[in-house]
């Protein structure tokens, strides 16, 4: 049996300016914005290529705080010109880091190359070189 990871919910304090950031600075696509009831929205964003979406919304996740979630991670074929992407969307985004991994036989970034950035809550993101895999 398969079991796939579909949804990660990230808790925002705005969700307009949220759904900004996620859809004009990191290019994910807007799935929908819905108020499905009364004091419920849910707006679905996808990364690029991903099959994994994140939902951010209002009255979606009552008992995480704005900011909650950290270490959230994507994972693009070529990290210099990710971080490229970020920097000219306006995006703060770290500087590339190296951390310790399996040996690579070409790119020194691949598997153990990395960006860091935050969302305008505080919730953290990392994004990985992986340009082929086992």
């Amino acid at each position: 049996m398969n079991w796939t990871l579909e949804v990660v919910i990230v808790p925002v304090s705005d969700v307009d300016r949220a759904k900004d950031f996620y859809s004009t600075k990191l290019g994910f696509h807007v799935d929908h914005d819905v108020r499905p009831v009364e004091g419920t929205r849910i707006c679905q964003l996808t990364p690029p290529g991903s099959g994994c979406s994140i939902v951010i919304g209002e009255g979606v996740v009552p008992k995480m705080e704005p900011g909650y979630l950290k270490g959230l991670q994507l994972v693009v074929p070529d990290l210099k010109r990710a971080r490229a992407e970020l920097v000219a969307r306006g995006v703060e985004v770290s500087d590339i880091q190296v951390l310790p991994g399996p040996p690579s036989a070409g790119d020194p970034l691949d598997n153990s190359g990395f960006i860091f950035f935050d969302d305008p809550d505080g919730n953290s993101w990392a994004v990985q070189q992986i340009s082929s895999r086992a």
